[in-house]
């Protein structure tokens, strides 16, 4: 096909099957596209009735897979998710959207100000700063190596002969070969017993030789497919932040508050505290959303023993006398707020 229509409906298709990157709809990427999302939503959000759990995981799940997440502000004290958008900017800030809003029976658009709208995104690069980059967009080679090896793996499965094994079988006319096949066929897990009463030229009978069986299966362990899909498994879940070793058969309970201490820690709080500066600017407020605590990604028993030693402190502060204000600057000292 060719002509606009055509050219719009390969740009909704490629939109709608990922056009940020490969992958895309692999168990690995949706695994991590789940942790993200659920993630945000057991956020605490302090300043602002409008970002629900809901909005968060929407949130969450647009920005692991396009970079961006985009939110209309309502007068009536909402947000609206937006499913696409264009944008004018001045020095690289955004200043007006045209905006694409979903709904049951089609989309509508519309046309806001930067100040009426909510505007998330992640992956900043100096030459766009005004549109986010997925993590399966910066590492497309990899996301790529994902897709090629179950795309082969798939076709190996579909089309090779698998199980499937060679019989030889002394020269015979075509019709007598057609008829011994339709007696095989069907018959799985059976003993099935051919007899071949013709001579070899050598002189031997034929059942003493021709019955030894050949099997076609490939071998995949020479192509190191397990090898090439575990490599680039695991750099699917470092490029959303989560720890390989999660999903290791071999792993414990520290090794998975590990991966969750990392995912929230290094990942998705930093997110959020860049969605929290977006919401403050734009709702006015003083927004905080916090990931850490929901999620209780730190380490319960250092924590209550750092708590038993500050307590322990205060205690021997406030018998020995000291000025508060000393004891303040002792706390800031080892960072204590």
């Amino acid at each position: 096909m060719s002509g606009f229509t055509a050219e719009l409906m390969s740009a909704r298709e490629s939109y709608i099957s990922g056009r940020r990157g490969i992958a895309e709809l692999t168990g690995t990427a949706q695994m991590c596209v789940s942790l993200w999302e659920n993630g945000f939503a057991l956020a605490d959000v302090d300043g602002t009735p409008l970002l629900t759990r809901r909005h968060m995981a929407m949130a969450g799940r647009a920005l692991a897979l396009r970079g961006e997440a985009v939110f209309l502000i309502r007068d009536t004290g909402a947000v609206v998710p937006v499913s696409d958008w264009d944008l004018s900017t001045r020095d690289g800030v955004p200043r007006a959207y045209r905006v694409q809003v979903s709904e049951a029976g089609g989309g509508r658009a519309e046309t806001a100000l930067a100040a009426e709208v909510l505007h998330f995104r992640i992956g900043l690069d100096g030459v766009v700063p005004w549109a986010g980059s997925a993590p399966l967009k910066r590492a497309q080679i990899t996301a790529g190596m994902l897709q090629s090896i179950e795309t082969a793996l798939a076709e190996v499965f579909e089309n090779a002969p698998l199980g499937s094994q060679i019989v030889p079988f002394p020269e015979t006319p075509e019709t007598d070969l057609e008829t011994l096949g339709r007696g095989f066929r069907g018959r799985r897990g059976r003993v099935m017993v051919r007899e071949s009463v013709q001579v070899q030229a050598s002189g031997g009978p034929a059942p003493a030789a021709d019955w030894k069986p050949s099997d076609v299966s490939p071998d995949l362990s020479r192509s190191m497919t397990r090898e090439s899909l575990d490599a680039a498994r695991n750099s699917i879940l470092s490029m959303f932040g989560v720890l390989p070793g999660l999903l290791s058969p071999a792993a414990t309970g520290p090794l998975v508050r590990e991966a969750q201490r990392h995912l929230a820690q290094w990942v998705l709080q930093p997110m959020a505290v860049l969605m929290a500066e977006e919401a403050s600017a734009k709702l006015g407020s003083e927004v905080r959303i916090d990931v850490v605590r929901p999620a209780q990604a730190f380490d319960a028993g250092a924590r209550a023993r750092a708590f038993a030693g500050m307590v322990q402190a205060l205690t021997l502060a406030k018998e020995a006398g000291l000025d508060p204000q000393k004891v303040e600057n002792a706390m800031k000292f080892v960072d204590w707020e």
